[in-house]
């Protein structure tokens, strides 16, 4: 593989983490341990997954490594030279895809090489060899409102290529497309893994599901909670390609099944007595604009619907509809009785407002879950009024630990910003508190 090498040194290793323990301040100004004493080395040529529960920080590592989170404690060494700033031997693939709605998919690839400074014609050899690479062939002008989910990924995994990268950090990748999807993307990624011409050298995966981390990798990092530490580590040394219904892999997974299920933490290190305590309401993950639409659709009909006859009604799967319907009522714009929605006095009110006045009136419902109160209080803490959008995906991760923490994040940053509470730079990475606008 095209291994780079920084000048003057000779470390095998690429990336190598070191006694890392990080923190976080909970809204009381406490500090939260997150990651306790993580020591990790990432070599060429291999395949490593992290593997864990949600609020284990799988993803709290994969940043640091990235030089996108600095650690409370511990030293993170790239080619054995410490890390400063952000990794230029690495890129990431998400897993929300995190495309450019507006761009094209040659535009999404093209766009991380102009911010690299690569000269105009070696972005386009670039741009044209990933885009063959990865199956996208004939999509190079189609924009992401017009693939499915997988060529989506696509878009997101070319990307990262694009950058020749000597690892490649990959966080859940897969678990938002369909699992025929998921399979096909796992062993197009092997398979540019294992071309030895090019890059990436190592891939650092994260996820929670046994059966994907036992088919993809070389090398199993089993994370525990509370805080999250290293309880064991795997090697797999099943032949590749691999069968997902193998004897042999079926016994890995049951055996991953076993360690994860078995592990606790030792005595010295017990629970926190407040974590119970920490638990705060999940949102439903819908836009501003689905609760807006459905509050209009019950004005228009009398203020009252039945639901099966509202999703009819509206075009929309009924399975889609119901978080729609109990976002409002959490809201407190609707009432269900039974299999009714009827339209609150509230409601009533925030339809019939000016469309200046909404936000306002959007700002005082979603200042009742606890998740807006505390992230609002964490601002404006704040000398300038802005945090890490990662503190707020840790907290998630800690304190909703059955939820898709980045859809919550999204749906999070979707209502506070529609409610001109605060909003999020998806350059900078930060939340900035918006000073309410009296009207």
């Amino acid at each position: 593989m095209n291994h780079v090498m920084a000048p003057g040194v000779a470390s095998p290793v690429l990336y190598e983490l070191k006694n890392i323990s990080h923190s976080f301040k909970l809204p009381n100004g406490e500090p939260l341990r997150v990651l306790e004493n993580i020591n990790l080395k990432i070599e060429p040529d291999e395949v490593i997954a992290l593997l864990g529960p949600s609020g284990c920080g799988k993803s709290t590592i994969l940043r640091i490594l990235a030089g996108l989170v600095r650690p409370t404690e511990g030293e993170v060494l790239y080619h054995g030279q410490t890390l400063e700033g952000i990794s230029a031997g690495a890129a990431l693939v998400f897993q929300s895809f995190a495309l450019y709605p507006w761009m094209n998919v040659t535009e999404n690839i093209a766009v991380v090489l102009k911010a690299k400074g690569i000269a105009p014609d070696e972005s386009h050899s670039r741009v044209e060899m990933v885009v063959r690479l990865v199956g996208l062939a004939g999509f190079e002008k189609a924009y992401p409102r017009e693939l499915s989910g997988g060529m989506k990924q696509r878009v997101g995994i070319a990307r990262a290529l694009a950058v020749n990268p000597e690892v490649l950090f990959m966080d859940e990748p897969f678990s938002q497309v369909d699992a025929l999807t998921a399979e096909a993307l796992r062993a197009e990624v092997l398979d540019i893994w294992i071309a030895k011409d090019r890059n990436p050298s190592a891939i650092l995966m994260v996820s929670h599901d046994i059966k994907e981390v036992a088919y993809m990798a070389g090398k199993i990092v089993v994370l525990g909670t509370n805080p999250g530490r290293i309880a064991a580590v795997l090697d797999n040394p099943l032949p590749r390609p691999r069968d997902y219904r193998s004897p042999a892999l079926m016994k890995l997974v049951d055996r991953i099944h076993d360690i994860i299920t078995g592990y606790e933490m030792p005595e010295e290190s017990p629970v926190p007595t407040f974590r119970k305590t920490l638990l705060i309401e999940p949102i439903p993950n819908v836009s501003p604009g689905n609760v807006v639409g459905l509050l209009e659709y019950l004005d228009a009909h009398d203020g009252r619907g039945e639901v099966f006859t509202i999703a009819d009604d509206m075009g929309q799967e009924f399975g889609k509809i119901i978080p729609v319907v109990k976002a409002a009522e959490l809201l407190e714009f609707v009432d269900t009785p039974k299999s009714d929605v009827v339209l609150e006095p509230g409601g009533r009110d925030f339809i019939k407002a000016d469309i200046q006045k909404r936000p306002s009136m959007w700002r005082s419902q979603i200042l009742q879950f606890s998740i807006f109160r505390e992230v609002k209080e964490m601002l404006e803490r704040q000398a300038e009024h802005t945090i890490d959008g990662e503190v707020v995906l840790e907290m998630i991760a800690l304190r909703m630990p059955y939820e898709n923490y980045n859809k919550t994040f999204n749906t999070l940053v979707s209502w506070a910003r529609f409610g001109n509470l605060f909003a999020y730079d998806t350059e900078t990475k930060k939340l900035s508190l918006i000073q309410e606008q009296k009207l």
